[in-house]
């Protein structure tokens, strides 16, 4: 019986931090700080990112929405190609997942540029921003200007300030291939990836450590 307890307690002390839940409307009203960090948990080792709300107001505030709610927890970095992006940001939890993409935010023109290290979303059309991530692992300079779906550039919205080697070191052998699965990703989660692509890293943790006013 006291082991018992015991497991229960460590469940309810320790799934919050891992979990995903859909937001409730204070969550998605949250506004972010001018800036923050984040440190994310990888099975490759730690890195921290700092997001800068005057580069995407909007950017920003998802992120911290996001953080907010554990989304990033169990993410895979599904798309590792070298020299130019890694990406992520599909959950394990296909309601989760499936919420986040009702609620796009708005497109924001490029304010800073796609320098190596820099943080960026992922977006399809017009107003398609919602989860998706990608890091930039060299100057990406035209992806400032590319047009894209009717739509000029990628705004960066924030950078890696420490452990951006173990971004490099994510395994990269799978390329663009996972990220032609993302419907399937969305709906079955880490179990569909982990049968497909069995090698691809993922974030353990992520979770908001500083902010400012």
């Amino acid at each position: 019986m006291k082991n018992t307890f015991a497991l229960l307690f460590i469940m309810l002390v320790f799934l919050p931090a891992f979990a995903q839940v859909i937001p409730d409307q204070s969550t998605m009203m949250a506004r972010s700080p001018a800036t923050f960090r984040a440190l994310f948990k990888t099975t490759k080792g730690d890195f921290t990112i700092e997001v800068y709300r005057e580069w995407s107001p909007a950017g920003a505030d998802r992120l911290y929405q996001l953080l907010m709610t554990g989304f990033y927890n169990q993410n895979a970095l599904f798309r590792v190609q070298k020299g130019y992006v890694v990406q992520f940001g599909i959950g394990n939890a296909k309601d989760v997942n499936y919420f986040w993409d009702k609620h796009p935010i708005t497109d924001e023109p490029v304010r800073t540029a796609n320098l190596k290290g820099t943080i960026s979303y992922a977006r399809d059309g017009m107003n398609s921003r919602t989860s998706q991530l990608f890091v930039n692992l060299k100057d990406n300079n035209k992806l400032d200007t590319v047009n894209y779906n009717g739509l000029q550039g990628f705004p960066p919205a924030g950078r890696v300030v420490s452990g951006f080697e173990v971004i490099e070191a994510l395994f990269a052998g799978y390329g663009f291939e996972p990220a032609n699965h993302q419907d399937s990703v969305m709906i079955y989660g880490n179990s569909y990836l982990k049968k497909k692509f069995p090698d691809l890293d993922y974030i353990i943790e992520a979770h908001l450590i500083t902010s400012s006013p």
